[in-house]
């Protein structure tokens, strides 16, 4: 089986692919289920990109992409929740209102997109700030983020933010964070979480993806088993992006399975 459990479509506030051409994709790259993962930031700072979800209208489309996708690929539905400390319960109220309508999610990731109420995505984010003193930061609020919240499933990209460091080598320092990343990691395998492998890093232009290599041999060692493969596309082009090398790096890492979710239950599939 390949699958590709992070996906965004035109649903996501930083995508205009139709999300039937990301099921097409799907289907010439020769995956057998695809899950779409559109994002939900409440509160992103940014005027110019709606990081809002119209969850009626994407489970609609969706539903409508199952039926008429049934025989040749199978299509789950999830969202990629933008954490934020203060956010409190928002997030939780906001999945039981759409529960309550018939609107339940298979797949629920939990990300850090913002570091102090900026998203490290735009240049003038790094401006006057010290790389390795912002990736410090990033990980405090993703840990804090662990802390406060349940209503994910796996955390994605957790060096998401090495991804756009503007100078210098773009590559995450597990022993310069290992207090860090050990406190995130133990915390998501105690709450019965798990992580993801993200070839978007790859195409970013890293030589990992992300997390890195350190980081998912650490998750390992410390006896962590739950973990996706995703591309992160926004683009039609990029869906299942190397999702083959992903496998070849878990199985490095001493992973013997990945993991798929129906119905925010995890189930194991041998590499």
């Amino acid at each position: 089986m390949t699958a590709d459990y992070h996906l965004h479509s035109c649903f996501s506030g930083d995508s205009e692919t139709p999300t039937e051409e990301v099921v097409r994709s799907g289907l010439e790259k020769g995956l057998s289920l695809l899950c779409l993962t559109e994002h939900f930031d409440p509160d992103y700072p940014y005027a110019d990109v709606c990081m809002d979800l119209d969850a009626p209208a994407y489970f609609a489309e969706a539903r409508r992409l199952q039926a008429l996708y049934e025989s040749r690929i199978e299509i789950r539905v999830g969202a990629e929740l933008g954490l934020q400390p203060r956010l409190g319960t928002f997030l939780d109220s906001w999945l039981e209102r759409n529960m309550a309508e018939g609107l339940s999610f298979d797949f629920l990731i939990g990300s850090t997109h913002l570091v102090d109420g900026t998203d490290p995505y735009y240049p003038e984010f790094w401006n006057g700030r010290e790389p390795e003193a912002s990736v410090g930061r990033f990980l405090d609020i993703t840990l804090e983020n662990v802390r406060a919240f349940d209503c994910f499933d796996v955390y994605g990209h957790l060096d998401y933010i090495v991804r756009y460091i503007p100078d210098g080598e773009r590559r995450f320092s597990y022993s310069s964070h290992r207090d860090q990343v050990d406190a995130i990691l133990k915390l998501l395998i105690e709450k019965g979480k798990g992580i993801e492998i993200n070839t978007g890093g790859w195409k970013a232009g890293l030589s990992e993806p992300n997390p890195c290599g350190e980081v998912l041999r650490r998750y390992r060692e410390l006896g962590g088993e739950i973990i996706t493969t995703g591309s992160d596309a926004h683009t039609p082009e990029y869906t299942g992006f190397r999702l083959e090398d992903a496998k070849e790096v878990l199985r490095s890492c001493g992973f013997r399975y990945f993991t798929i979710f129906r119905e925010r239950k995890p189930e194991f599939i041998k590499l």
